[in-house]
């Protein structure tokens, strides 16, 4: 059986779908109840808060494999007291969801406690794999509104390329990793096929939607104001520096969704396409 947390998430909601999908015994773990139809017909529903690791005990019962999403915020997380209650429970692969500014910014500020949780987990004995991917495609969902109403997005930092990631990439990835041997004590840095800037980005939704799409660039301090309230002020100098200066290795093409799963990454326009109902 695989134990998948924070199910209910962009990501975990995805995943517990493509595993259920693929066959696989899942056990979908999040804070709250899903609404109706939130989780898919035979997977199994469990309530637990990872900040009481005891409560995440009675869903790893029997479980082989366990899906480990850390919240960034407004968490009293302690990685070691979880992944003590993981080893107990006789799980024998973690797979982490990390972030890619684990390793691209060591030193940096605001992810303190992903870097706590893969040295847990390492130290566990545990077959792990660590997923750090980079930017998401879903972040352009933010313009969705905008687009609707006047065919204009805000973008901090128009013109700063990354390669983002497809989620479905990331959920495939996890799935094949959960169930498949070979990956233990593997980082995998996950992105898309290439690098774009959020103004190539627009371009690529507006010619989807028949309508051009005006840029209106943001001041780093504008997009400061715009960020989540209950974000720590660490993580908002890590992400504003993240997406305005990124380094090398946070710009570079990784190999890593092609070497898991025998073929190249999705590229942002198939993204946008599948949805792009949210911006008509």
């Amino acid at each position: 059986m695989i134990v998948v947390s924070g199910a209910t998430g962009n990501v975990g909601r995805l995943l517990v779908r493509t595993l259920a999908d693929a066959g696989a015994p899942v056990t979908a773990v999040s804070r709250h109840t899903p609404p109706d139809g939130g989780i898919p017909d035979g997977v199994t529903h469990h309530r637990a808060d990872l900040d009481d690791p005891s409560s995440l005990s009675p869903a790893l019962a029997g479980a082989d494999a366990f899906f480990l999403l850390v919240p960034e915020a407004d968490t009293r997380l302690v990685p070691e007291d979880l992944i003590r209650i993981v080893t107990h429970a006789g799980v024998r692969r973690i797979v982490l969801l990390s972030s890619v500014s684990v390793g691209s910014r060591p030193d940096a500020t605001g992810r303190e406690l992903l870097h706590r949780t893969e040295e847990a987990i390492e130290g566990s004995g545990l077959e792990w794999t660590h997923l750090r991917p980079g930017l998401f495609a879903t972040h352009a969902l933010h313009w969705a509104p905008s687009i609707r109403a006047d065919r204009t997005v805000e973008a901090a930092f128009a013109d700063v390329a990354h390669p983002v990631l497809d989620v479905r990439d990331l959920a495939d990835v996890a799935a094949t990793v959960l169930r498949e041997p070979g990956h233990g004590g593997r980082v995998y840095v996950l992105t898309g096929p290439e690098p774009s800037t959020p103004r190539q980005r627009a371009d690529t939704i507006g010619t989807l939607v028949g309508a051009p799409i005006t840029v209106v660039a943001l001041t780093a301090e504008q997009a400061r104001e715009r960020m989540p309230a209950s974000m720590p002020a660490a993580l908002v100098d890590n992400v504003l520096a993240f997406n305005g200066a990124p380094n090398a290795a946070e710009q570079a093409v990784s190999p890593d969704v092609a070497t898991v799963l025998g073929r190249p990454p999705r590229p942002f326009a198939e993204w946008a396409a599948r949805n792009i109902d949210a911006f008509n």
